[in-house]
């Protein structure tokens, strides 16, 4: 506490301490029995929230929020409580805050997509809201070490799909980089301890070099007599992380682990010292990037470029003002340096800055399904950009990779369903041309236009842009997917020798309610839109003994030397090795045995290690296409117990027609399970299918694949 009163009068000397010593006094009362996981008091978290709103140099308001932003939740004081004690404006953002925690939900998924909603919807209408879930979220990561380890990779997860994109969207580096760290650590261990070692490894030779280069570019302002301040700034270690497995490359093949940046006290020095550099070292092409004249979609503004220096080595350069610096580390909460008031409605600034969080709540609005709606805020979070001009010169950003469908939708949803072609650079595209920054795009529209193809949804990025198609269709196709909806869902009823009653169209009714939808109409078009299965309707009204899953009986194809070709051998007997069960899609390598044929082993299996000093016995094979042949493997599911786990993992199963030669589940006493299943593919990629949909199921944590059973 003492810590938060010392330093928020350093930037605003005319805070009012005293709201938030109360907020203190009232939230060490209301949490007085209550500890976190550590043991330690859980007014200390409060506190450790508040600081970090104190560091990013919030208003007094957001940071008494930020003390009492737990205690609707985990108290039993009530919001006009509050409201009472400390004003509307803090209940609200304390309300903003708060999970939906006292609502029953049917499944986590629900509760978690319900939670994000209201976050957003609240963020929306105050934009500190989700700055006091940040820091919430930041030193509940400080701490997860103390967290239940089954917990640990959900909540990382979480935070790196969800917490991170946001601190980028509202361009808080400081804790976008933290969080990023942070959630690497509990995610992949091993791989973040191995990066630490090696860059404290490495310390002492990179600030070595670091300082030489700073010297020259001192030597070389002074010479010009521009003054600026030069910083040495190493990459966190999730982006390095990032840069080895996209590259492919070990961490001594890394070269750009640094980062120089030059703060001047000008734009126009800016520039200068751009030219400067670029005497000094020649620039790489293609990799200047002017983000002053083109601010980012979080107001990020900076000059970058990379150079290769002396030594023949990459080296990335930003320059920047000193109020480009401040905006670049605290985002949005930058508004707050200099004034206590900051008026949401008319600030364009910010309103420029979120105006990615209007074009979610626009989409959000037509998703129900709460899986759709975590799979589409992911994807509208976590995009790269680029610059598109209009005509007319008017600059638009869309995520990269998007189209000129997507720009069309962005301009006007009209554009976008009467769009029949498109320009650009004055020269016709095809509507599936990845847009690239500095395109000007001209969309070209027809009144005889019939409306959007289906097609497009597989062309367009943006998830605005593919909920305005999928609701065009809903509207226009309304009455056929009805029509189909229902014959769906008797032909189901059918199957399952459901008899139609009074009894079961009252349940029936109730179903259709609680799944949200009016009328049992909007249910069945929902089901011909493939948006609804008659099972999650069926499923809630018979018991699910009387709902078999139907895996189709396919009996794996016994494999034959049909299946594999030996380089320069023919009518030769083919064995797979047991030890890495090789599928087709697999890089493989054959094995001359003594007497038993070739025996097929993947590329990397450690046995192939062993055996290949008698090289002369290696020989190359490759895999025929035969999707009528077979092969075993098996998989190893971690997943948190709950019921009806195993009856939604066999589902998969169910709907890529695959068949399970054996199942193994043990739950243990923290009520993780582990699921063993063996069963037959026909080639790599549809394993990897199987698996990604798996892993799509509520509750699973990871799935493996073991290649020695």
């Amino acid at each position: 506490m003492k810590y938060i009163l010392k330093k928020i009068p350093e930037y605003a000397p005319q805070a009012d301490l005293s709201l938030i010593k109360k907020a203190y006094r009232y939230a060490a009362k209301a949490h007085k029995n209550q500890n976190r996981y550590s043991g330690e008091p859980y007014i200390l978290h409060l506190l450790e929230v508040a600081k970090i709103l104190v560091d990013l140099e919030l208003d007094t308001i957001t940071i008494t929020a930020g003390i009492l932003h737990d205690i609707l939740e985990d108290t039993i004081t009530q919001l006009t409580t509050i409201e009472e004690e400390f004003g509307e404006e803090i209940s609200m953002l304390v309300n903003g805050v708060t999970k939906l925690s006292r609502i029953s939900f049917k499944t986590l998924e629900e509760q978690q997509a319900e939670n994000f909603r209201k976050m957003f919807l609240a963020m929306a209408e105050d934009v500190r809201v989700i700055l006091i879930k940040l820091a919430d979220r930041l030193n509940n990561m400080r701490t997860l070490q103390y967290v239940p380890a089954f917990k640990r990779a959900r909540i990382s997860r979480e935070t790196l799909e969800i917490y991170v994109p946001i601190a980028n969207r509202l361009g808080i580096s400081k804790i976008q980089w933290e969080l990023e760290d942070l959630s690497l650590r509990y995610l992949e261990p091993m791989k973040y301890k191995a990066v630490v070692n090696r860059i404290a490894k490495n310390r002492l030779e990179r600030e070595k070099y670091v300082e030489s280069i700073k010297g020259t570019i001192k030597k070389e302002l002074q010479k010009v007599n521009i003054e600026a301040e030069i910083q040495g700034r190493p990459k966190n270690i999730y982006s390095i992380y990032k840069k080895m497995e996209e590259r492919k490359k070990d961490f001594f093949q890394i070269y750009d682990l640094i980062a120089i940046r030059v703060i001047c006290n000008s734009v126009r020095d800016c520039y200068a010292v751009l030219g400067l550099l670029h005497s000094i070292w020649k620039p790489m092409p293609g990799r200047f990037k002017d983000y002053i004249a083109m601010p980012k979609s979080n107001m990020y503004q900076s000059l970058h470029t990379t150079v290769i220096t002396q030594q023949g080595e990459p080296l990335e350069i930003q320059i920047r003002t000193w109020e480009m610096h401040h905006t670049a580390e605290y985002g949005i909460a930058a508004h707050w340096k200099y004034k206590e008031k900051v008026d949401f409605k008319k600030d364009k600034k910010i309103e420029e800055r979120l105006s990615w969080l209007r074009q979610i709540l626009e989409w959000q609005k037509d998703l129900k399904d709460p899986r759709e709606f975590m799979e589409n805020l992911k994807i509208g979070l976590f995009q790269d950009e680029v610059f598109i001009f209009t005509p007319k010169g008017d600059v638009k950003i869309l995520p990269a990779g998007s189209t000129p469908i997507d720009f069309a939708y962005l301009i006007h949803t009209d554009i976008g369903h009467s769009c029949v072609g498109a320009k650009v650079n004055k020269k016709i595209v095809p509507l599936d041309y990845k847009l690239k920054s500095g395109d000007i795009v001209e969309i070209l529209t027809s009144k005889l236009s019939r409306g959007p193809s289906r097609d497009w949804l597989n062309v367009v990025k943006t998830s605005g842009a593919k909920n305005k198609i999928k609701t065009w269709f809903k509207k226009e196709m309304r009455e056929e997917n009805i029509r189909k909806g229902r014959e769906i869902f008797e032909k189901e009823m059918e199957r399952l020798r459901i008899d139609s009653s009074a009894e079961f169209n009252k349940k029936l009714n109730n179903i259709c309610i609680e799944l949200g939808f009016s009328q049992l109409e909007t249910m069945f078009e929902n089901i011909g839109y493939g948006k609804l299965t008659p099972y999650q309707v069926l499923s809630k009204i018979v018991p699910q003994e009387r709902i078999p899953i139907v895996i189709p009986p396919v009996r794996p194809k016994k494999r034959t030397d049909q299946g594999v070709r030996v380089e320069g051998i023919d009518d030769v007997m083919i064995r797979f090795a047991r030890c890495c069960n090789p599928v087709p899609g697999d890089r493989i390598i054959g094995y001359i045995t003594r007497g038993r044929g070739v025996s097929i082993h993947k590329l990397g299996c450690p046995n192939i290690n062993i055996i290949s000093s008698d090289k002369d016995r290696l020989v190359k094979v490759e895999w025929l296409k035969n999707e009528e042949l077979f092969y075993p493997v098996k998989i190893k599911i971690i997943a948190e117990d709950r019921a009806s786990l195993v009856y939604d993992i066999m589902l998969v199963f169910s709907n890529f027609k695959i068949s399970i030669s054996a199942i193994h589940a043990v739950t243990n006493k923290s009520g993780v399970a582990t699921i063993d299943i063996n069963f037959s593919t026909n080639s790599l990629k549809q394993f990897q299918e199987v698996v990604k949909t798996i892993r799509k199921v509520k509750n699973v944590l990871s799935v493996k694949r073991i290649e020695n059973f």
